[in-house]
């Protein structure tokens, strides 16, 4: 089913075929009216975080709080040192300047770290021996997955042995009847995602750097995803989880059962925790079964509220057989026209919707999306839009949601910001942003996941420009502590904002952390510099 939609048309009659595009006159209305937030009112942890007292900026000037603190007094590696990964590690402690460049760098290539040992382990044992000897020596360690992550929180900030787990890539047991995944940290989302479907079954998460993101790390900032609308959180499909802790003790909570109330649930410390408590090797994962039946309807609609709109009919009609609802605003579409050369499949409009079905029986889905999509057009909801199920439309349907982020690594340096925000106020955050900093700015993009209310916020410039990041922060962290939102919805806090955590967290949640990461980790050796503010009580 491969169906284009126009206002006016009957989709009884339509539906089963490709229609011609006829044009529209298409409004921008959006941003019009009162702001729909209130001004921040300092609640929660509102204020400005406070400086660490080592600041590296000169006296009289404010380091940025995403800045590094100083070097924390870790050893420096030795010749011996060397020596005894080598002997541990035959053939995988790299030291070449031009292997380690890759993993020293982030993949926005916003920062860089300056990392002398690359380990490569291939068992946990090896894991073991490793952080055992470090944890002895105090030298500190970034466990390092894929490297996509969008925060700095995979690379080294100093000199930090980079511990990959590139080759802990072993699928270890698959259940067809429970659908229980067990597999090593180092499997690549795309490689477990392929190996499932041949057994008929899916990842529960989908995200755009499926390519080269591990499990492990997805695990370790608890990565969202395009699915979680459907199939929720890795903090509910996640089962168990094998960890070495800093010291090299290996913690074996790798359950595959789906039911276990026996004391606390200590995986969900792992889970989201960056490897600041311990370094995930092997992970259980419930997975569903795949669909028999997919579709895609990419949508065009006037004004954010004519979206919310669309969603809530979405979410009614649809029921149980709504997989994703994604949203891009026109400047989106704008930089993959430019920049991407992908051609818009509908006519322009302010606001574009992907939404995706997925089900056992095509003929009960069609119907029910036939349903949902001419009532959204009479309701005058939706102004455009077309339908796929065919695997390769479908595929080119989502890379218009999946390539955004490519395309802004087109446009410039790019300041990017992943927050959660109540549903009904999602896109308000943009709008006030472009009032804010005007024309200081290149572009400023909003797209993201309307079923769980998160929100990518890109801002673009020429190039890096500190003047345009303190315009921007803390005023985006302001604005979404004063609606009660989080500061990160997906990305973690990593490096850059690890000291914004008080907009989000109040002072003694933040400490009560700080404690489990001293009971943990006490010479404080994993992922240092991450999560974590500085100025902890």
């Amino acid at each position: 089913m491969d169906v284009a939609l126009r206002r006016g048309w009957s989709l009884k009659t339509a539906f089963p075929f490709m229609i011609s595009r006829r044009t529209l006159s298409l409004f921008w209305r959006c941003g019009a009216g009162t702001p729909w937030p209130p001004a921040p009112t300092g609640q929660r942890g509102a204020a400005a975080p406070r400086r660490h007292a080592h600041s590296g900026a000169s006296e009289g000037t404010e380091r940025s709080p995403g800045a590094a603190p100083e070097r924390l007094p870790f050893s420096r590696l030795s010749q011996e040192d060397l020596a005894f990964f080598r002997e541990t590690l035959p053939g995988g402690a790299i030291t070449d300047p031009d292997l380690l460049e890759a993993h020293n760098v982030d993949w926005l290539k916003s920062v860089r770290g300056h990392g002398e040992l690359l380990l490569r382990p291939q068992t946990t044992a090896q894991v073991s021996e490793i952080l055992r000897y470090c944890n002895d020596r105090n030298l500190a360690v970034n466990p390092q997955g894929g490297n996509t992550g969008l925060v700095g929180g995979s690379v080294p900030v100093y000199d930090e042995i980079i511990l990959s787990t590139a080759l802990l890539n072993n699928i270890l047991t698959f259940d067809p009847v429970s659908g229980i995944l067990t597999c090593q940290a180092g499997c690549v989302l795309e490689g477990l995602s392929g190996y499932l479907e041949e057994q008929d079954f899916i990842m529960p998460l989908d995200l755009g750097a499926k390519g080269s993101c591990h499990i492990g790390g997805n695990v370790a900032t608890n990565a969202g995803g395009l699915r979680l609308l459907r199939y929720g959180s890795l903090r509910g499909t996640v089962l168990g989880l094998e960890v070495v802790l800093a010291d090299g003790r290996v913690l074996d909570c790798l359950s595959t059962l789906r039911k276990d109330n026996t004391g606390y649930d200590l995986k969900q410390l792992f889970i989201g925790s960056e490897g600041t408590l311990g370094v995930i090797t092997a992970v259980s994962v419930l997975c569903p079964r795949k669909p028999s039946a997919v579709h895609v309807a990419f949508l065009g609609c006037q004004t954010f509220e004519q979206l919310l709109g669309t969603f809530k009919l979405c979410k009614g009609m649809l029921g149980e057989i709504l997989s994703a609802f994604e949203f891009l605003d026109a400047a989106c579409m704008g930089l993959l026209n430019t920049h991407l050369k992908l051609p818009n499949p509908i006519t322009d409009c302010p606001f574009y919707i992907v939404i995706e079905t997925s089900g056992s029986n095509s003929a009960h889905d069609e119907e029910k999306l036939h349903s949902f999509l001419e009532e959204a057009m009479t309701s005058s909801l939706v102004t455009d839009g077309t339908v796929a199920s065919d695997d390769t439309k479908v595929k080119a349907l989502w890379s218009m949601r999946e390539r955004v982020t490519e395309a802004l690594t087109h446009d410039g340096y790019t300041y990017k910001y992943d927050v959660s925000l109540p549903v009904e106020g999602l896109y308000q955050l943009v709008t006030a942003t472009r009032d804010h900093l005007g024309s200081r700015a290149k572009n400023v993009v909003g797209y993201g996941h309307v079923g769980d209310g998160n929100l990518h916020l890109n801002i673009t410039s020429s190039g890096p420009d500190p003047s345009l990041q303190g315009a921007i922060e803390p005023f985006v962290y302001g604005w979404t502590a004063g609606v009660r939102g989080s500061v990160s919805a997906e990305h973690g806090l990593g490096l850059k904002k690890r000291n914004y955590i008080y907009y989000s967290k109040p002072r003694p949640a933040v400490a009560l952390m700080g404690h489990i990461k001293t009971l943990m980790d006490p010479r404080g050796i994993l992922n240092p510099y991450k999560t974590l503010p500085d100025d902890l009580d």
